[in-house]
């Protein structure tokens, strides 16, 4: 005759285990989530115009709070001298914007602050020598893509947006705000595609007036930009 014994409670010590254990579950898993689809990268592009280089950008793309921030230092030499545009995003996991700054340094310093919030950014342009002016832009969904003048980084932040798992073409709402112009650009996996001897991910970028080939790759990293009507090309050292 077998007779029943009541469980006993766990020691101390295993509940403290078993405490810490799920405490670790807990922080993989949340720390998982606010990676979002985005990655860790630093780099330097250099700025190729037929083949000749004319400026570079130094980027970091790196994680932020609970998001991400992405910016980048482009100096560019011209007629007039060198010429500095920076650029600082912030990103919720999921890649939409939050925040966004930039300056541009030539013969005058201009820049701007924008907000994102519910579909709608609100900017506030500074132009040296005139009164700050202020917009709000309107667009259709929070996840819009930023891709501002000559700060090329942003494609990368770009080839994350894209869902690779579905394929085919995708379109995203974008905004240059350099320019304070909003649109619509349109995503398309090209397969397989080859530069200077060496074979990447294809990520064809069209918008209204332009068509930019993004080189990626396995892991989807940005390697090279190919923008054949400018006769431009952007290549990480």
């Amino acid at each position: 005759m077998r007779t029943s014994k009541t469980p006993r409670p766990p020691s101390a010590f295993a509940a403290a285990l078993l405490v810490l254990s799920f405490a670790v579950v807990v922080a993989h898993a949340q720390k998982k989530d606010a990676a979002g689809i985005l990655q860790p990268d630093k780099g330097k592009f250099s700025l190729l115009l037929d083949g000749k280089a004319v400026g570079h950008e130094e980027f970091e793309i790196t994680p932020s709070g609970g998001g991400w921030l992405a910016r980048g230092t482009t100096t560019l030499q011209t007629e007039k001298g060198d010429s500095k545009i920076t650029g600082n995003l912030t990103l919720q996991p999921d890649g939409a914007p939050i925040s966004y700054d930039w300056s541009a340094q030539t013969e005058k310093t201009n820049g701007a602050h924008i907000l994102f919030a519910n579909g709608i950014a609100k900017i506030t342009l500074e132009m040296q020598g005139a009164r700050p002016y202020e917009q709000d832009l309107t667009f259709g969904a929070p996840l819009v893509a930023i891709l501002d003048n000559n700060l090329y980084h942003q494609y990368a932040v770009l080839a994350r947006l894209y869902d690779w798992s579905k394929g085919g073409t995708q379109q995203l709402p974008v905004l240059i705000p350099q320019e304070l112009t909003p649109g619509t650009i349109t995503l398309e996996s090209t397969g397989s595609a080859s530069a200077q001897g060496k074979t990447y991910e294809g990520l064809r970028v069209t918008t209204s007036d332009l068509e930019i080939l993004l080189l990626l790759d396995s892991k989807h990293k940005l390697m090279r930009m190919e923008v054949p009507s400018a006769r431009v090309s952007v290549v990480r050292e």
